[in-house]
């Protein structure tokens, strides 16, 4: 509730001063305030469309997808609110005159449905960067309607502050409160950080980063005060990830250091664009130095060539490509399996993508006997075989085998994982006293790599993945962001190395001419705004 009285409150106090000015400039000049009015009701309808537009669109897509569009949500509401304390940092002074200057400007046109245009534009932007951030902070709240509540006792207080200062009748230091109002919102606003990277991570976008740091959950219990400021307000959860704190210090950190920078330690405007490109050097600096030396691993090399258990004692593998040779070594001499492209095929083991040949094909059976007493079926199958009974078929039995030899090979980035070479026997057994032929089947592995040393290489190539991947966040990630921000602040400095080289205009401001009615004492809310 906190967090959105706070949001309604700044959001509406921003609007109901835009709509003062100009309505106080309207009223020197004599012009009607119809349109403007007008212009407001539109601009206040369409937001709380888009409000509740966006929920209905979210209620209606499936879980995953919904993960993604509060991500999305989320994000669109930092950037809002980001621009919003900047913006008003930069702009607080002059917002009165700058707004004069339009409004000066549009009844120079003839019209006053220009000022109604330019009131709609403005409380639209107000309407629309509040849905968002509410939308946001109701998706991360755990009671919705405190929070609605919250959000209209904030705009309500924010509507009568306004008329009041409009009047003439409240007098507040507004520069102060933009920027108590503007810090609790920057750390709104991480919290909201925290809660869009941990839904891109639920909807599959985010699989980075996503070891627990601390347990905070001695700081916010369940049902407390502190679990609702830190977990309800703030936006915090009792179990950060290391990208979730990452994301938060990178964006807490810089907006808080925009926000609270004393006006007297600003640079001129002539040495801005050269601070701007120091900046930029010192975050491309900061990134190179991160993706040449920060902590780098690749995922684990299996060995080309395993031992197998059975006839044989190990196979060596050579991959090319999507076509394979398999080498088996046994028995004083070696055996080589060709594994061609069209029996290949990508597999997922324990969670690692791996390369699979499998090869079938029939081999003659001049090895197998010819005939098979009952004694000798039963050490072949471990049992008498179904069908068989050894007091009416005590046999022998005539054997007629065929045999199928299947070849199957797994490997990762052309190492060993699985190899097995089985055979699958079909006996068909005669005479013996049968009444008609009877046919079983004998299942053996001729050669295999041992089923837990192909677990256990296949948890560790797992976890080396995981950690590489997670390393990726620190040597790849990371730098990428710092170089889109130097990028970023490298264009500002050329933009601002510009304007300092262009000479500035200046727009005159009302018309003196006009002068203000009579029975009206002139009125400007330039005190409100410091």
């Amino acid at each position: 509730m906190i967090a959105t009285l706070v949001i309604g409150l700044r959001e509406g106090l921003e609007a109901t001063l835009i709509v003062g000015i100009i309505a106080a400039f309207l009223r020197r000049n004599r012009a009607p305030l119809t349109p403007m009015w007008t212009g407001v009701g539109v601009a206040v309808a369409l937001s709380i469309a888009v409000g509740f537009g966006l929920q209905l669109v979210e209620q209606a897509l499936p879980q995953a997808e919904q993960e993604g569009m509060e991500t999305v949500i989320g994000a669109v509401a930092v950037v809002f609110v980001t621009g919003m304390v900047v913006w008003m940092r930069t702009h607080a002074r002059t917002l009165s005159r700058d707004l004069q200057a339009s409004a000066s400007a549009a009844l120079g046109r003839g019209t006053a449905w220009a000022l109604a245009g330019m009131a709609f534009l403005a409380v639209l932007k107000e309407g629309f960067e509040t849905a968002v951030f509410l939308l946001a902070t109701f998706q991360a709240s755990t009671d919705t309607g405190t929070a609605a509540l919250g959000a209209v006792i904030g705009i309500a207080v924010a509507v009568l502050i306004g008329y009041g200062i409009y009047t003439g009748g409240v007098r507040l230091d507004l520069g102060r409160l933009f920027t108590v109002t503007g810090v609790f919102l920057v750390f709104v606003a991480g919290g909201l950080v925290l809660t869009a990277l941990r839904h891109a991570h639920e909807a599959g976008w985010l699989v980075i980063g996503q070891q627990r740091t601390v347990d905070l959950g001695w700081l916010a219990p369940n049902g407390s005060v502190r679990g609702a400021l830190v977990t309800g307000v703030l936006g915090i959860p009792a179990d950060p990830r290391v990208v979730e704190v990452l994301g938060w210090v990178l964006y807490v950190v810089p907006v808080l250091a925009v926000a609270l920078w004393p006006r007297a330690w600003r640079p001129s405007p002539q040495r801005v664009p050269r601070v701007r490109a120091v900046l930029a050097a010192a975050l491309a600096a900061t990134a190179v130095v991160l993706a040449v030396a920060g902590p780098s691993g690749g995922g684990a090399d299996l060995p080309r060539t395993v031992a197998v258990t059975g006839d044989a004692r190990s196979v060596t593998a050579s991959v090319d490509g999507d076509a394979a040779v398999l080498r088996v070594a046994g028995r004083g001499r070696e055996d080589r399996t060709t594994l061609p492209a069209s029996v290949h095929r990508r597999v997922a083991r324990a969670g690692t993508g791996a390369d699979q040949w499998q090869v079938t094909e029939d081999v003659p059976a001049t090895d197998r006997p010819t005939s098979l007493t009952l004694d000798q079926l039963v050490g072949l199958f471990g049992r008498v075989p179904v069908g068989v009974s050894p007091s009416t078929n005590p046999g022998p039995f005539a054997a007629d085998w065929t045999v199928r030899d299947t070849v199957t090979l797994t490997t990762v980035r052309g190492g060993v994982l699985e190899a097995t070479r089985s055979e699958r026997d079909v006996l068909t057994l005669r005479g013996g006293g049968l009444p008609a032929a009877r046919t079983t089947t004998l299942d053996r592995d001729v050669w295999t790599v041992p089923p837990a040393d192909a677990d256990r290489a296949a948890t560790d190539l797992a976890a080396a993945q995981t950690r590489a991947a997670e390393l990726r966040l620190w040597n790849a990630w990371l730098p990428l962001a710092l170089l889109v921000a130097a990028a970023a602040q490298a264009a500002l400095a050329a933009r601002d190395r510009r304007r300092v080289r262009t000479p500035t205009t200046t727009i005159p401001g009302t018309d003196p001419s006009r002068g203000p009615p009579a029975d009206v004492p002139a009125r400007s809310l330039d005190h409100a705004v410091r």
